[in-house]
């Protein structure tokens, strides 16, 4: 199953509370992608997750979704 959520909480060892819209709180780490292109992920972001249905209680975070009304601008790129 595919949910949405928010980070509550940051944990050690990759490992991460989060809220879902309907008021369950889940355990999540952040999968192979995320990790390998350095995602950071912050409390308070909105994450997309992947739970089994066997355990509801774990999940997996997949993406990590934009905030629209962050004013973040990377600086510009040097040109040599």
């Amino acid at each position: 199953m595919e949910v949405e959520g928010r980070i509550v909480a940051v944990l050690p060892g990759t490992m991460f509370r989060v809220q879902l819209s309907n008021g369950h709180i889940v355990l999540a780490h952040i999968s192979g992608k995320l990790r390998k292109h350095f995602i950071k992920i912050a409390a308070g972001d909105m994450v997309k997750m992947e739970m089994s249905p066997y355990d509801t209680e774990k999940a997996r975070i997949t993406f990590r979704m934009k905030d629209p009304s962050s004013t973040y601008r990377p600086p510009p790129r040097r040109r040599y």
